[in-house]
C-alpha cells in the first residue's frame, strides 16, 4: 500500500501539467501514488499523461462529474493511509508532501492537514492559509490577497483545508465520509471541515507544506456565483448545530441579506443573477440536506464551547475570498 495518494481532478488543463506533475517528481516524499482523474477532456491531456508521466494513473470519466465527483471515483480507486486533493494547476513545493505526511505521524488527533497556498505569478501573496468560518455562516480563506510576511508562519489549528491542496487521514474519511456530491463545485472542503470538526477531528495548517495556485485559471465567473450562493446555504443546512443557530440566526439572516442586496444592486452582471439564483436553490435545498444534518448532528463529539472557539467573529476576520 501506498503511504499517500494524491488525486487530481482534471479537466481542459493540459498546459498546467508540466508544472503541477513535475513539481510531483520533484518531492523529497517518494512514497505516493498520483491518480489524475478526467472529466471528459478533449485538449488530448489523456494521452499527454500517459506519455510523459507514465507513473501517472489516469482515470478517465468521459463525461462532466464536477470536482466533488472526480474525486470521489479517485477516492474510490486510492490505496494510501492519506489522501490528497490537488488542483491541477498548482506548483508544490519539493518538500510538500513530506511536511504533509510529518504532520499526520506527530499528530494523531488530526484528520486534515492545510498548507501555505501563494499565488503562482505573485509567489509572496496568499492565496490561503487555510479555512476560517464566521458565525454568520460565511465561509473564507485565511490571508487571502495579504503579502506574505511571516505572519501565518506557525502551525495552528484552522477550521478546514482548501479543497485545491487539502490533505485527510484515511482513517478520519472511513468515519464521516469524503466528499458530498451534491455540492459539486464548491465549499465542499469547507463541508467536510464541518463535519470533521463534530466529529472530534482536527484540522492542522502546516505553513511549511507550500503550494503555488494559478488562481482562477480552472474556474470561476458565473459558475463559482452560483454554487457559492447555493452551497454556503448547503453549509448551514448540513452541519450549523441548532444550538448555535439558535444564538446566530440574526447574523446569518443578515449575511445572506447582504448577498442579495449586492447581487441585486449588480443585477445586469450576469454573475450577480447567478448568485441569486444559486441563494434559491440553496433555500430550497434545505429538503435535501435535512436527512444528512440529522445523521451528521448525531454523532456529533464536540461541544457548543469548543465549536465556538473555532468559529470566526463577524468584526474579528479578514475579507471573504
Amino acid at each position: 500500500m501506498n503511504i499517500v495518494s494524491i488525486i487530481i481532478p482534471h479537466l481542459n488543463g493540459k498546459q498546467h501539467l508540466d508544472d503541477c506533475l513535475g513539481s510531483l517528481r520533484r518531492q523529497t516524499f517518494t512514497d505516493f501514488e498520483v491518480l489524475l482523474v478526467d472529466n471528459g477532456s478533449t485538449d488530448g491531456s489523456q494521452a499527454y499523461v500517459r506519455d510523459e508521466f507514465p507513473e501517472v494513473e489516469v482515470i478517465e470519466i468521459g463525461r462532466n462529474l464536477g470536482f466533488t465527483g472526480a474525486c470521489n471515483l479517485g477516492y474510490e480507486k486510492s490505496k494510501g493511509d492519506i489522501v490528497i486533493l490537488l488542483n491541477n494547476d498548482t506548483e508544490v513545493d519539493s518538500h510538500w508532501l513530506e511536511h504533509i505526511v510529518n504532520a499526520f505521524a506527530t499528530h494523531p488527533e488530526v484528520g486534515s492537514v492545510a498548507g501555505k497556498m501563494l499565488l503562482f505569478d505573485r509567489r509572496d501573496t496568499f492565496h490561503t492559509a487555510g479555512d476560517f468560518y464566521r458565525v454568520d455562516g460565511i465561509p473564507g480563506n485565511r490571508g487571502v490577497w495579504q503579502q506574505d510576511q511571516g505572519q501565518y508562519d506557525t502551525e495552528e489549528p484552522v477550521f478546514s483545508a482548501c479543497g485545491g491542496s487539502s490533505a485527510y487521514r484515511r482513517a478520519m474519511l472511513d468515519e464521516i465520509g469524503f466528499l458530498d456530491d451534491d455540492f459539486f463545485f464548491s465549499c465542499e472542503d469547507v463541508d467536510l471541515g464541518w463535519r470533521a470538526q463534530l466529529a472530534g477531528w482536527r484540522v492542522l495548517y502546516v505553513p511549511e507544506a507550500v503550494v503555488y495556485h494559478k488562481l482562477k485559471s480552472s474556474g470561476g465567473g458565473t459558475i463559482s456565483s452560483y454554487y457559492d450562493g447555493r452551497n454556503f446555504l448547503y453549509l448551514i443546512w448540513k452541519n450549523y448545530p441548532t444550538s448555535l443557530l439558535k444564538q446566530n440566526w440574526p447574523s446569518i439572516l443578515r449575511a445572506q441579506w447582504r448577498i442579495s442586496r449586492e447581487a441585486l444592486a449588480a443585477w445586469r452582471g450576469a454573475a450577480a443573477r447567478a448568485r441569486l439564483r444559486g441563494q434559491i436553490a440553496g433555500l430550497i435545498g434545505v429538503f435535501k440536506m435535512w436527512p444528512k444534518r440529522r445523521r451528521i448532528q448525531a454523532n456529533r463529539r464536540v461541544s457548543d464551547d469548543y465549536l465556538i472557539s473555532i468559529l470566526t467573529p463577524v468584526d474579528e476576520t479578514q475579507s471573504d475570498g
